[in-house]
Formats: structure tokens, sequence, C-alpha cells
């Protein structure tokens, strides 16, 4: 029968092998904070563990206070981790809170000569790091539900072997230790610390990759100095694909705005396009598709409309546009839009409405500029 100790050190190797894993995950991607959040509530797991598998059946106090704390810091950087993974921040006095309260209650009674006290103090704010962190996961679990949920009961499962040893002195009255607990609540809680962060260990690192695989699509998708789809997302959405009769198509040109670049520079540049950008966000709907497909040019993909109302949109984007202060540090400049528009026949592919419509965008162009355009309309039968 393997002992306890033994179980310890598996667990540290074990421990060990992620927190190595997580490391060279950070390495790799160290804009993602949680990863060596939870590389170093890793580190402080494998110290505790190291420690609590390699003392010979002693139970003094400075041994089981090195061993706890570190076994509580880590849990406190996991869950840490698992909160930046989740909401993107870190809600530092909470976490600061909670861990000096569970430092304070398992150390207090050791040094008072309760070390019975002070395990089951550690086993209970285990438990309820454990049921926080499975929480964060539960809590999104929409994000990739099956992983996710899994994780949480790994969580509980092991929160509750936690609550199991704290339990089990409690009812055996064990106040006071000289030796390690040794029960069936001290094995389950072995089995379930290497089932559980070798499973949660590897779903965490398997959801930080696809996030990170989604992320750099999207990127790949996404023009950065507007945050709209690029050229190629527009096509890759739309491609050659018939339209729903009406739906609006709207091409935009910023005006002059090689000149723009050359007199007052390429920042100036910059600022023109991300307002222009802002406003056909703040006119356009979040179902409406919205691309820079150029330098100064832009393509927005509306809902099926009557010409009419799509011709009031454009114009409502070019009134806003033109009436807008784009501040520079020096001054305050402006600048036009000319738009063309067109809607979609029956049967009549997107490449085909798009051609439509930069057709009326360059009729705007040559007709002064600073206008809307719209393309006859087409009907297909």
């Amino acid at each position: 029968m393997i002992d306890n100790s033994t179980l310890m050190v598996a667990i540290a190797f074990s421990s060990g092998a992620l927190m190595l894993t997580l490391m060279l995950s950070w390495l790799n991607a160290r804009h993602d904070g949680h990863l060596i959040s939870w590389a170093a509530g890793m580190a402080f797991v494998v110290m505790a563990l190291a420690a609590l598998g390699l003392r010979n059946g002693r139970y003094d106090t400075p041994m089981q206070l090195v061993s706890f704390s570190a076994l509580l810091s880590g849990m406190a950087l996991i869950h840490v981790g698992i909160c930046q993974f989740r909401t993107g921040r870190v809600c530092v006095p909470q976490a600061a809170l909670l861990w000096a309260a569970a430092m304070l209650a398992t150390g207090l009674p050791f040094l008072m000569g309760f070390s019975g006290v002070g395990t089951i103090a550690l086993n209970l704010f285990c438990a309820v790091y454990m049921a926080l962190s499975g929480y964060q996961y539960w809590a999104g679990r929409a994000e990739a539900p099956v992983p996710l949920m899994t994780a949480a009961v790994l969580f509980a499962l092991t929160g509750i072997s936690f609550l199991a040893c704290a339990v089990v002195l409690v009812v055996e009255g064990r106040f006071v230790l000289t030796a390690p607990p040794n029960n069936w609540a001290e094995a389950f809680n072995s089995i379930m610390a290497i089932v559980g962060l070798t499973g949660i260990g590897a779903l965490s690192l398997t959801l930080n990759q696809s996030r990170a695989a989604r992320r750099h699509r999207l990127e790949a998708q996404t023009d950065s100095l507007t945050g709209l789809l690029n050229r190629r997302a527009l096509f890759d959405r739309f491609g050659k694909a018939e339209l729903p009769v009406g739906t609006a198509v709207l091409m935009f040109d910023i005006d002059h705005f090689k000149q723009i670049n050359d007199r007052q520079g390429h920042a100036a540049g910059d600022a023109v396009i991300q307002k222009f950008a802002a406003i056909l966000r703040q006119n356009l709907r979040d179902d409406d598709s919205m691309a820079r497909i150029g330098g100064e040019e832009f393509c927005a993909v509306l809902q099926p409309m009557p010409v009419d109302q799509a011709k009031l949109i454009a114009e409502r984007i070019r009134t806003d546009f033109e009436q807008a202060a784009i501040r520079l540090l020096s001054e305050n400049i402006r600048s036009t839009v000319s738009v063309g528009v067109a809607t979609s026949g029956a049967d009549e592919p997107f490449s085909s409405v798009l051609n439509r419509a930069d057709s009326a965008l360059y009729k705007a162009k040559d007709n002064g500029r600073n206008r809307v355009t719209a393309a006859a309309l087409r009907l297909i039968a």
C-alpha cells in the first residue's frame, strides 16, 4: 500500500511538471498574465508538497508553518490566475485579505500549540480556494461549456476532499497533532489532488491555447488602427454569396486624404481614420458589418432596407464626419468623406453590389466630393 508521504512526493512531481509547462507557455505569450500567476502558484504548491512528503513523520511547528504557508500562497496565486483568466483583471485587495486571513487562521493555532486546529483551518481554507476557483470556471462556462464545467467539477471534488480532512479531524477531536493525519479522508484528498491537478492543469492549458487561437484569428481579421474588420475579413464573411434582396452596401472614401498625410503628417492621417471609424460605429448597428478595406477606404454592409433609407444613413455619417473636429496636439483639423450606396437586387452576389457601390462612390468624387451618390436599383429576374 502506498503511504501518504509517497503520494505527496508524487503530487509534487506532477505539480512541478505542470509548473514548467505553464512557465514555458507564458514565455511564449507574456501578455497572458494568468499563466505566470498559475506557474508561481504551482511553484509554491511544489515546495509545500515536497516538504510534506519528506518530513519523515515529523509534525513540528516550524516545518508545518513553512509548508502550510507555501501551500496557501500557492492556492491564492492559482485563484488569482483563474480570476485573471476569466475577467482579465485582479482584485488585489480581496485576494490579499483572503490570503492574510488564511495565513493567520492557520499559523496562530500552531504557535499556540493547537496543531490540529491549525491543520483544520488549512484544510478549510484550501476548500474555500477550491470552491472560489471552481466558481470562476463555472461562471465563465459560456466560453467553452464542456471543459470549463469539467474543471469546475474537479475543483469542487478536490475542495470536498479538503473539507473531508477537516471534518474527520473535528469529529475525532484531534485538536493537537503529534504526527501527520492518516485516515481515509487524507487518502481521498491525496488521490483527488493528483487527479484534480492533472485534469485541471490539462484543461486550463487547453482553454488557454483555444483562447489564443481565437485571438490570433480575430487579429488576422481586424484592422489594427481602427478595430474594424479588414478587407480579408469582409470578403471572407460575404465572399461571392448572394445577398438578401435590399442589402445595403456603403462605400466611403475620405476626401483628399493624401494631402492630409503630406501636409500634416501620418499622425494626423491616423487620427482622421480613427475618427471616421468611431463615427461609423456611432451611426450603425452592432449587426452591421464595418470594414476598412484600404488606406482611406471603408465599407459597410447593412441589413436589407430601401435605398432611400440607406442614403439617409450615409448622409448622416457624412454630415457627422464633416462637422467633427479631429484633435491634434497643435490644432483641430476637419475632413470630409464621399459615399457610394447600392442595394442588392434579386440573386445578386456581394461582389456585384460592391462594384456598383464603388462606381457610385466615384461618381460622388467626380461631382465634387463630400456627397452621397446612390447606384441605380438592379432587378434580376
